[in-house]
């Protein structure tokens, strides 16, 4: 009966899915699950397919999420300073994506424009919704949930600028750190941007450098998955200049396999084995497509490294991408 739900049309693969998904919901009825429970199941699951559908036009846009405050006003620097980078990061053609209400996020928007803007907003009895510059859009997503706000403001983009802000901004870009920092979402850039003669995210350098690095709790590696900066060009500089020559990776079974723009030259190869053969089992080695990348046409047309990347040294990975950006393949 349960089978009979999923569509004929769908391939293998989302088949597979379907029926296991379709099978946890047969084992909580089957466990009499407490109401309150599937309560939490249902609305998650129904907050997540209203996302994918809200973003999925846009999969292949490149998107910058801004995190930051809430409370900040229209006329402080900060929210000057987000509305340029936005504006900024739109010229380039990227979309911004932010949680949709007032100071930080409306400024973020106001500066991308509508067009260019997604939102994904939380139901808070405080707040009267979604921003002027992104209400009754149909970008708009409304969320009860903040683990479910959290998925898709960081699912889909491809860099990430955090403004100061209370404990939600810090607990946004904590969380993001330790995704980058455990592998669990794909590299990417950070920016923790300040404004000129602030110290909001030096302060926060500080608490790490002198109270939370001398215990062992962080690597001092992982201080390369952010910057921090007070300059809106080299904010933007970072966010573009990380796909200067990298483009995307993807794990194949035990390999992980990094797509280009530009092939690497010899030299530039054996220099990469060099200076990151302490976080790879063997050899960084050219390779060609692999049979799930050709099955799923998976950028087949790029460049692409194949590495035993140890799946731990995060921090030191982001290096080696900042390495890749640097390498011309010979070409100048």
């Amino acid at each position: 009966m349960l089978e009979a739900l999923i569509p004929a049309t769908a391939p293998a693969s989302q088949r597979r899915l379907y029926d296991s998904m379709l099978g946890t919901i047969h084992r909580m009825a089957a466990e009499h699950t407490d109401v309150v429970d599937l309560k939490i199941a249902d609305a998650a699951l129904g907050e997540m397919a209203e996302a994918f559908r809200v973003f999925r036009p846009f999969r292949h846009e490149r998107k910058v999420t801004i995190f930051g405050s809430a409370r900040t006003l229209p006329d402080h620097a900060v929210y000057n300073r987000t509305r340029d980078l936005a504006a900024s990061m739109a010229a380039f053609g990227w979309m911004v994506v932010t949680g949709a209400g007032p100071g930080i996020m409306a400024a973020g928007m106001e500066g991308a424009g509508r067009e260019h803007s997604i939102g994904v907003n939380i139901r808070l009895p405080f707040e009267q919704g979604a921003n002027s510059f992104i209400a009754q859009d149909p970008k708009l997503v409304q969320m009860r949930y903040f683990f479910t706000r959290k998925l898709m403001l960081m699912k889909e983009s491809a860099g990430f600028v955090v403004l100061p802000g209370g404990f939600g901004t810090l607990d946004e870009s904590f969380e993001l750190l330790t995704l980058l920092q455990t592998g669990k979402t794909m590299p990417a850039p950070v920016v923790l941007l300040d404004i000129p003669g602030d110290t909001y995210w030096s302060g926060w350098d500080r608490f790490l450098e002198e109270e939370v690095a001398p215990k062992g709790l962080v690597s001092a590696d992982d201080r390369a998955l952010f910057i921090i900066t007070d300059d809106i060009d080299e904010a933007t500089s970072e966010l573009l200049g990380f796909y200067r020559n990298y483009q995307s990776c993807r794990w194949v079974g035990n390999l992980l396999v990094i797509r280009m723009l530009v092939a690497l030259d010899k030299a530039e190869l054996a220099s990469l084995n060099r200076r990151f053969g302490d976080i790879v089992d063997g050899p960084i080695r050219h390779t060609k497509p692999f049979a799930p990348e050709r099955s799923g046409n998976d950028h087949l047309d790029q460049p692409r490294l194949a590495l035993r990347f140890d799946r731990i040294h995060y921090g030191r990975l982001r290096q080696m991408i900042d390495a890749l950006n640097l390498c011309t393949g010979g070409g100048g």
